[in-house]
């Protein structure tokens, strides 16, 4: 250690400052920020200050471990000790860097953003924005990043007009939430027309800074109906090929659920309102087989059967990337999947109650009858 180091250090254990008072909810809110990625790095480094300020370590070793200088240790301790951890959120007025781009100019970027397309296109990108408004595509998306605005993005939604929507609602949602006792409850659907897609040429395979390759064109093989059930006890699924979807196809998809499942348990089956569903055939195959009871979706509300959820994991996983040279090999690459899934299944778990649902719901056509 040189001389001035000597003396920094003797000078800091002869006048060694009083460990900062923090209680243990204060301690455990500035760890939870020190731990947050999303955190500021300014803020992360006062709240280790105030940490070790409260361990009892000195202000020269606080300042040197932390690369600052005392005079900032000492400032952020008073702020604390005055206005505890809010006050290590705040930055005093005028500080950082000055904005460079004028509020008005902001809010006309943003209002043309939300009101406004570009000439012969549907949406604005950073740098047509930029040029249109005489600044860099760096501030558009900062500008834009700040105000929450993706103009590149789209989503999809459909609301549905069934006139039972409220009553069919409350019915699939009770099952989820509240299932019957000594009963299961079943979410079945089809996947029609799945097809055996092989690729016009062989694929080259993933390596070191390379990503698997697929040729963008394919040849159609035929396709299969997959009928499906989940499970929402255990969150097993079963699952059968045909090669046509009718209700004939659907009565022995039942008959297969009538022999794998308990012949002492009820089943609640939670459907769409495809007409095989409701076919006479079915009809009466069900007045004999008095333990199914079918619940009905409202129209134009598939996201309410959770075995559509299923179907997502069944296409992102084997289906989508497949390379499948008949149809034999599709539905045999679909029961290895039910297979693998089922030992064990992992069931998922609906937690959205019929209030936050209608809220939303309502919120869509309040501003759909707004807009239009």
């Amino acid at each position: 250690m040189d001389n001035i180091e000597i003396w920094v250090y003797a000078h800091d254990m002869w006048e060694k400052a009083k460990a900062l008072s923090v209680s243990s909810e204060q301690t455990r809110v500035l760890e939870s920020w020190v731990r947050a990625y999303n955190t500021p790095q300014g803020v992360v480094r006062r709240c280790q200050i105030v940490l070790k300020a409260a361990e009892g370590t000195s202000n020269n070793h606080i300042a040197k471990e932390l690369r600052l200088s005392r005079s900032t240790v000492l400032l952020w301790r008073e702020r604390f000790a005055t206005g505890g951890c809010v006050s290590l959120l705040r930055t005093k007025k005028g500080r950082g860097r000055r904005q460079r781009i004028p509020v008005d100019k902001v809010q006309r970027i943003v209002e043309a953003t939300l009101h406004t397309t570009p000439a012969g296109a549907t949406h604005w990108s950073t740098r047509v924005m930029a040029k249109a408004q005489g600044v860099s595509n760096a501030t558009i998306h900062r500008i834009w990043n700040a105000h929450g605005l993706q103009p590149h993005r789209v989503k999809t939604f459909k609301l549905s007009r069934d006139q039972n929507f409220v009553q069919k609602l409350s019915d699939v949602v009770g099952l989820y939430l509240e299932p019957p006792d000594k009963a299961l409850v079943l979410c079945v659907d089809e996947k029609t027309q799945v097809q055996a897609l092989d690729r016009t040429q062989p694929g080259l395979p993933m390596k070191k800074g390379r990503c698997g390759t697929m040729t963008h064109d394919y040849k159609r093989n035929g396709t299969t109906c997959l009928f499906a059930a989940l499970n929402m006890l255990d969150g097993t699924v079963v699952g059968s090929c045909y090669a046509r979807h009718r209700h004939e196809e659907f009565l022995k998809f039942l008959r297969t659920l009538d022999r794998k499942s308990n012949k002492d348990m009820v089943l609640h089956l939670i459907l769409d309102n495809y007409g095989t569903h409701s076919h006479p055939n079915v009809k009466k195959w069900l007045v004999m087989h008095p333990r199914f009871h079918l619940h009905f979706t409202p129209t134009s509300s598939s996201w309410l059967n959770l075995i559509e959820r299923w179907f997502a994991e069944l296409t992102n996983k084997r289906i989508r990337r497949g390379v499948f040279h008949n149809v034999s090999q599709l539905i045999q690459s679909i029961y290895e999947f039910l297979d693998e899934y089922n030992k064990p299944p992992k069931p998922f778990i609906w937690t959205a109650s019929v209030q936050s649902i209608m809220e939303k719901v309502n919120h869509c056509k309040a501003i759909y009858d707004t807009l239009h």
